[in-house]
């Protein structure tokens, strides 16, 4: 890949802010959804954000509106004003991009965010998967923090949190972090990667007071869901209890979001697995209940 001009000065490719967001953590929060991600999950309900645009250019004819063209150089250039949100662009892609993202700074993006400071708690940065970009996250929390704000990453947990070489965990309060699957088999069969290093920092983070949550999309067809949630919960048995440091508002227990799987935004190939029934999630979230799991939100 060439070397894009539009990442200078510490810029990442942002796919969207939203300035507003209950579902990403506790409270209101702004959430900052970055692109690319090194995980296939065969389930993304967002699979445009999981590569970064390689400027073929074969979406810019295909847009009505006139919102993408071509740089000089080589470049998609996308216009937010002409865009319609029609999605043809995304249609069009075939390389699990999008050409509507922004290449931000941090302090680009926190000037976006401050404008909500006032009706929010806090931060959440996703994507993608957002620790591709570290030193982007670190001096992002760090703005965030100078105004009292929370900043949770919302990550898949490939990024090495021992090593931590961006010195993130000094600044973030904490990580919602996704379990896949639990088995290496099944994580592989979901992903197309292993799992090591995630449940490495499963443990680490959970040790370290900073895990606030770990979520598992439910597709029966795809893997062992009960395996999943039992080896999960069982394995934050003896983290579960909330350090002092979290306030008592957002829980005293690391909790377990259960997800279901629905068909929308997937893959095509993808669209025919069924979604688990309600009984079937109440009966995961028992069997959470059951490893001492008390905390457990079913969405």
């Amino acid at each position: 890949m060439k070397n894009d001009p539009r990442r200078a000065g510490g810029r990442v490719p942002v796919n969207k802010i939203i300035p507003f967001s209950s579902v990403d953590g506790p409270g209101n929060r702004t959430a900052v959804f970055v692109q690319g991600c090194n995980f296939n999950c065969h389930y993304c309900h967002n699979p445009e954000t999981r590569a970064v645009c390689i400027n073929c250019g074969a979406c810019v004819s295909k847009c009505p509106a006139g919102a993408l063209s071509m740089s000089a150089d080589g470049f998609v250039c996308f216009d937010p004003v002409k865009c319609v949100a029609c999605d043809t662009c995304i249609h069009t892609c075939t390389h699990d991009a999008s050409p509507r993202i922004r290449y931000m700074n941090p302090a680009e993006v926190y000037a976006e965010v401050r404008k909500n400071v006032p009706f929010i708690r806090g931060v959440t940065v996703s994507g993608g998967e957002c620790t591709f970009y570290p030193t982007f996250l670190h001096d992002l929390a760090v703005l965030a923090k100078k105004d009292g704000l929370g900043f949770l990453l919302d990550s898949n947990g490939t990024y090495d949190f021992e090593a931590d070489p961006a010195d993130l965990l000094s600044v973030i309060d904490g990580v919602m972090l996704d379990i896949k699957a639990y088995s290496a088999a099944d994580h592989h069969a979901v992903t197309d990667v292993d799992n090591a290093i995630v449940l490495k920092n499963m443990q680490l983070l959970a040790d370290r007071g900073q895990l606030y949550e770990v979520r598992t999309v439910v597709v029966p067809e795809l893997f062992d869901t009960e395996k999943t949630i039992v080896d999960t919960a069982r394995a934050l048995k003896p983290y579960l209890a909330r350090p002092k440091h979290w306030p008592k508002s957002e829980g005293e227990s690391i909790r377990y979001k259960i997800i279901k799987y629905r068909p929308f935004g997937v893959r095509e190939q993808y669209r025919s697995f069924t979604p688990p029934t309600d009984d079937w999630l109440e009966h995961l979230a028992d069997l959470a209940r059951a490893e001492g799991m008390t905390d457990i939100v079913i969405i």
